[in-house]
């Protein structure tokens, strides 16, 4: 009897890769080579008091073609651990500054 081979799971058009984690941020350095360093701000509700605050996370991330400045607004999105603090890359310049332009 021949056996019928299994459907490629690597092939299929259908598959993808699980969503990945994706923010936005303003640019707060741009001065080492293919890095820049983004501020995520976000707010979040005090659990006693319900006074609203806010926060925020500073990511390092990669931009390959050097192309965010300072103060523009950025989409990044989560990969694989590229050095010790850079774990997301830029997908793309959102705004770019008045003062970069």
């Amino acid at each position: 009897m021949s056996e019928s081979p299994g459907p490629a799971v690597a092939s299929s058009p259908t598959t993808h890769r699980s969503k990945r984690a994706a923010r936005v941020g303003e640019v707060l350095t741009a001065a080492r080579d293919k890095t820049i360093k983004v501020t995520v701000s976000y707010q979040v509700r005090h659990p006693k008091y319900g006074k609203y605050m806010r926060r925020r996370t500073v990511l390092h991330a990669h931009d390959e073609k050097n192309e965010a400045g300072v103060g523009d607004l950025v989409e990044l999105a989560e990969c694989r651990p590229l050095s010790k603090t850079k774990h997301w890359r830029l997908v793309r310049v959102v705004r770019k500054s008045l003062t970069s332009r």
